[in-house]
């Protein structure tokens, strides 16, 4: 098999792994050396400099000796199978990289032969792009769980970031989906990289030139809807996993149908829960940066998001008791719990308040969405001009703005999330104060 015909194969086979971001590492350029990881970040999305990026993502091999019942590349699916040797990886990066067509890595493996073989070869492959070839852009590495530790430290001091997929919300649907894999085999090496990369950070701190290991930390994924688990019991994951292993990012995959199993949902008719992933990336921003925790989100008498309002108003309607604000005097934690006000715009309004009284046209002009704020804030001690607050008005007044975006016949079927979960019906019923 040429090297072409193994780039199609295995570029294609890495296409449901999400989990990758920008890269958070400031690893500069140096003379003799390739690329560096400065505002660099990964395929297909945008670094902090406004610029969109891009990433070689792809397998090392997708020859797996794994039966994992979601995945298109378990052992017993009859697909192409292909394996780069380390070299071929590498000719084809650095290839890629010349010819500006990329500004780094995304390196992921299925399970070749063992854990620790896969590893290995994973190791080589960076060693080579680091060592040999001088790459000193970012790479970001997949570890694999079940490998011995000491070679997950090693593939950790090659690489900017790591990522270890945590795949699906509970041990029962690991057991069930995943039989070859545990909860404590996925959780071990993210232990391992968190308590290792705290090290480093201690050492640099003391030592200039001390080895950096992972500076752009370690992300997970989940896949979502191929098994019961409820948006409560992902967002609760998720906030322990922030908690606990300190990551950078939680990825969100709908689940795509792969495989006619009687374990997972049929393939006929079944379409991917594109709005809950939607969803649970609008909660998770909330988590980590609105002060949010996931009980004030969801809770067991509502496991699941509201289909017609983003997680934000829901709370915000359910919570009216504390609302209008007033702008000029609510601290930050406040104005961030406001629908309508984002980070920017919360430190916005506390730069300019210092000079003076803002109003509602003012609260315009530094970027506030007047179409949600007006609601819940008070200018001067007034709301804004024809108003009158209260719970089952303004859950009518903000389904009514967005109620014909969401109905099913609104909109192309292909350029809309909602299609899949909302009907008439919700939207009648969240109108109705029945959701």
């Amino acid at each position: 098999m040429d090297l072409f015909d193994k780039l199609t194969i295995l570029a294609d086979s890495a296409k449901y792994d999400v989990a990758c971001t920008s890269s958070g590492s400031d690893r500069r350029g140096a003379r003799g050396r390739l690329g560096n990881t400065v505002g660099c970040g990964i395929c297909h999305t945008f670094a902090a400099d406004g610029r969109c990026v891009s990433l070689l993502k792809v397998l090392l091999s997708n020859a797996c000796v794994y039966q994992c019942a979601y995945c298109v590349n378990r052992a017993g699916n009859d697909v192409p199978r292909a394996t780069f040797t380390p070299r071929e990886l590498c000719e084809l990066t650095m290839q890629f990289y010349r010819r500006n067509y990329i500004e780094g890595l995304f390196l992921s493996s299925a399970v070749l032969r063992d854990p620790d073989y896969t590893c290995e070869r994973m190791i080589e492959t960076l060693r080579l792009l680091r060592e040999e070839y001088g790459f000193h852009g970012y790479v970001h590495a997949k570890a694999i769980p079940g490998a011995d530790p000491a070679l997950t430290l090693r593939l950790g001091q090659l690489a900017d970031r790591m990522s270890v997929n945590i795949e699906l919300p509970s041990e029962q649907s690991l057991t069930r989906l995943a039989p070859q894999k545990t909860k404590a085999s996925i959780l071990r090496p993210m232990g391992l990289i968190r308590d290792r990369a705290e090290e480093a950070r201690q050492e640099l701190a003391l030592y200039r030139h001390a080895p950096r290991f992972a500076p752009a930390g370690q992300s997970t994924q989940m896949i979502v809807g191929a098994t019961g688990e409820t948006d409560y019991k992902i967002l609760t994951l998720t906030a322990a996993l922030y908690r606990k292993f300190r990551l950078r990012r939680v990825f969100y995959s709908a689940y795509v149908p792969v495989a006619d199993s009687p374990l997972l949902p049929a393939p006929a008719g079944f379409k991917p829960p594109l709005l809950r992933e939607h969803r649970l990336y609008q909660a998770d921003w909330l988590l980590r940066f609105y002060g949010f925790s996931a009980e004030e989100l969801l809770d067991e008498a509502h496991p699941n998001f509201n289909p017609v309002l983003d997680p934000k108003c829901n709370w915000a309607v359910n919570h009216m008791e504390l609302f209008p604000v007033e702008v000029n005097t609510a601290p930050r934690e406040m104005l961030l719990r406001v629908p309508g006000i984002g980070v920017k715009s919360a430190d916005r309004i506390l730069i300019a308040r210092r000079t003076g009284k803002l109003d509602f046209a003012a609260l315009k002009k530094i970027g506030v969405v007047l179409k949600r704020a007006q609601y819940f804030l008070l200018c001067n001690g007034k709301m804004a001009e024809g108003l009158r607050i209260s719970s089952d008005g303004v859950l009518r007044a903000l389904v009514s703005e967005r109620c014909q975006e969401m109905l099913p016949e609104a909109q192309p079927e292909q350029l809309s999330l909602f299609p899949e979960r909302v009907t008439r019906e919700d939207v009648l019923q969240c109108l109705t104060g029945q959701m």
